[in-house]
């Protein structure tokens, strides 16, 4: 039976890099590509197809930002599969992200310099901002427009003799001390791409507790250091051209520094063939490159608390109820506008 595999975010970079090993690896998986630019999913499709000419590679519109688009998607979801086996939930962002300068050189001629590459740990900052429906940008995309769509597709998802798998890709720029509880959306933060992805490892772990009866299984990976669109905006063009050769030295010591989006997906496309009931929940798996360029996958603790991760997950239950009152009462204003606008034709 054909494994039906959705990937987020997968006209490019890591995405992009999953489903072409995906598809090396089986060619019969029936693969989703859902992305908010259909226009650029479509030019991946084809790049995928030339080398994969038998491969059934669908698309999907699908922005995670926007709680209208979740639910269209999901919609449309249900109308095409009849169960899900894997959902890559890959697609995430870090607006305008700000680098203290000063920092970076200190750090560049330092001991910490593999550590500040790896992980950006005080030396970024981003704007966040309020989207359409009121919630903190990067926290809808990264965190709360996937668990909105989990929880519209728990009907494919969670199915009596059958498994599904859910595989968050997050970093290690997820910090506890980042994320407050007080404030899970981070509004009073300063860096909200390293709440939303330490918010995504909690409820994974939540999501292993509440759903592994019912078929569902988590995992969070790592992708390492990997140079996509999202890395190269943080930094000028020139700078990226400066330190590249400097990059390409550090990875000959250390095995995070990934670099290419083949090799960061590797922890993605490992879990690809385990079997969930031997992963542990608790564990982030790391995708790792060493100096020689062998790529292999390592699981490494995560700094994780049961009972903040429990308050969490309610928090985002009563979150996803205020969210879905919101939607029906736009789509009874668009009615009675529509209805308005008929009547005085």
């Amino acid at each position: 039976m054909e494994k039906v595999v959705i990937v987020t975010g997968a006209n490019s970079g890591i995405g992009l890099a999953l489903c072409e090993r995906l598809l090396t690896e089986d060619s019969h998986v029936r693969l989703c590509l859902a992305c908010r630019n259909l226009e650029r999913a479509g030019a991946a499709r084809a790049a995928l197809l030339a080398s994969h000419s038998t491969a059934c590679v669908e698309l999907l519109k699908l922005d995670v930002g926007s709680m209208q688009s979740v639910l269209s998607a999901a919609e449309e979801i249900k109308s095409r599969y009849n169960r899900i086996d894997f959902m890559y939930l890959n697609a995430g962002i870090m607006p305008n992200p700000a680098v203290d300068i000063r920092a970076f050189f200190k750090g560049l001629f330092s001991r910490n310099v593999i550590n500040m590459f790896a992980t950006a740990e005080g030396l970024l900052t981003q704007q966040d901002r309020l989207n359409s429906d009121g919630l903190q940008e990067v926290f809808a995309t990264n965190l709360f427009g996937y668990f909105l769509l989990i929880r519209e597709l728990e009907p494919l998802l969670c199915q009596p003799g059958h498994t599904s798998r859910l595989v968050w890709t997050s970093s290690s720029n997820a910090r506890r001390s980042a994320f407050s509880i007080e404030d899970i959306q981070h509004r009073r933060g300063k860096e909200p791409y390293s709440s939303s992805k330490y918010a995504s490892d909690m409820l994974s772990l939540a999501l292993n507790k509440h759903k592994n009866q019912q078929g569902l299984f988590s995992s969070v990976i790592c992708p390492g250091l990997v140079m996509t669109n999202l890395t190269y905006g943080i930094l000028p063009s020139f700078f990226w051209t400066l330190i590249m050769p400097i990059m390409w030295l550090i990875r000959i010591f250390t095995n995070t520094f990934t670099l290419t989006p083949y090799n960061g997906a590797e922890a993605l496309h490992w879990l690809f063939l385990q079997k969930p009931e031997s992963l542990d929940p608790r564990a982030k798996y790391h995708s790792l490159t060493s100096g020689l360029g062998k790529n292999y996958t390592e699981p490494r603790r995560m700094d994780l608390d049961d009972e903040m991760t429990e308050v969490f997950y309610s928090k985002l239950v009563e979150l996803e109820k205020a969210v879905r009152r919101q939607q029906r009462e736009r789509t009874a204003d668009s009615k009675h506008y529509q209805q308005y606008l008929n009547e005085i034709q």
